[in-house]
């Protein structure tokens, strides 16, 4: 790319939340909430999307899609080498949304 000053501002920004992020205790605040937010996105998916029950299996087959675009994304071996703070918030953002879906499954059951 070429260092313009837009450019240089984003690198700029990007530098200093890569380093307040540094510190454990924002790290592990911030996975935290992208678990909560999973989990809050699978209760308001499930709900939206079984309110019409018309386009379920469609529905079913995007959320798939998408958890294994994020699989895919996090278990890539150039990010298994370093560890990249949005691909473990993906993560863990995927696996608040499936605990959420488990929950809702289980709610349904009983």
């Amino acid at each position: 790319m070429q260092n313009t000053r837009i450019v240089n501002l984003l690198d700029t920004i990007g530098r200093s939340l890569g380093q307040w992020f540094f510190n454990p205790w924002r790290r592990f605040s911030l996975l935290l909430i992208s678990w909560l937010f999973g989990i809050f996105l699978g209760t308001a998916v499930s709900t939206t999307a079984g309110q019409k029950a018309e386009l379920d299996i469609v529905i079913a087959a995007f959320l798939v899609f998408i958890g294994e675009i994020g699989s895919w994304i996090f278990y890539s071996r150039s990010l298994q080498k370093r560890r990249v703070l949005w691909a473990e918030c993906l993560n863990l953002l995927k696996i608040g949304f499936t605990y959420s879906l488990f929950i809702e499954a289980f709610k349904l059951g009983s």
